[in-house]
């Protein structure tokens, strides 16, 4: 069985749970001041996400990483060898406070946040809509989309899959450095919220 794992308990790290308890999906989640301090988030969102450590997370089989964009290299530094295991990219590389994205010499971010985790099979998701509406219940009125890239297309296919049955529309783009640039902060498809009908 698949395991799953959160890094970080901010508003996308919550908004991300609560889809993965709505629809009963066991669910580690983490951050760095450690499991004691998720007790009132996991108890509010339910038995299935259950409060870990960094290192408990690290070793999921899917790891989504909501945590700022600069603290992923510090979130991921005791992880195990990735070995082929998912890494789900949900940072937008953002420069405080001005709020504009960040000067990254052209790059892609995933291609940076990929070079933090060598030898994880990275994909790009969950990062273009507020947390506000990633949180609510994505089958009103039809179903709300979420793009993703990746590639490694057996990685984005099983990305694809958990986000089909969190109930929400997967959009695949392509590659990162096509489809991750339209999804990263600051390209055209972030906070555009999309509903598929039928």
């Amino acid at each position: 069985m698949t395991t799953y794992a959160i890094l970080g308990s901010g508003a996308i790290g919550a908004a991300v749970a609560g889809q993965f308890a709505r629809k009963g999906i066991e669910v580690l989640i983490a951050n760095s001041r450690g499991p004691e301090t998720l007790a009132d988030l996991a108890h509010d969102l339910g038995p299935g996400v259950v409060p870990a450590t960094l290192r408990d997370a690290l070793a999921a089989d899917i790891v989504i990483l909501a945590v700022p964009y600069d603290a992923v290299r510090d979130a991921v530094h005791e992880a195990p060898a990735w070995n082929g295991r998912i890494v789900v990219d949900a940072t937008n590389a953002i420069d405080f406070p001005a709020f504009t994205p960040r000067d990254l010499g052209g790059r892609p971010s995933t291609h940076i946040v990929a070079e933090a985790v060598p030898g994880a099979r990275v994909v790009k998701a969950f990062n273009t809509l507020p947390a506000a509406v990633l949180a609510k219940d994505p089958q009103e009125n039809g179903r709300r989309v979420l793009f993703l890239s990746g590639d490694d297309e057996g990685a984005t296919a099983e990305v694809a899959g958990l986000i089909e049955r969190l109930g929400f529309a997967p959009i695949p783009l392509g590659r990162i450095a096509e489809g991750g640039r339209l999804q990263q902060f600051g390209g055209a498809l972030m906070v555009h919220s999309l509903i598929r009908q039928g």
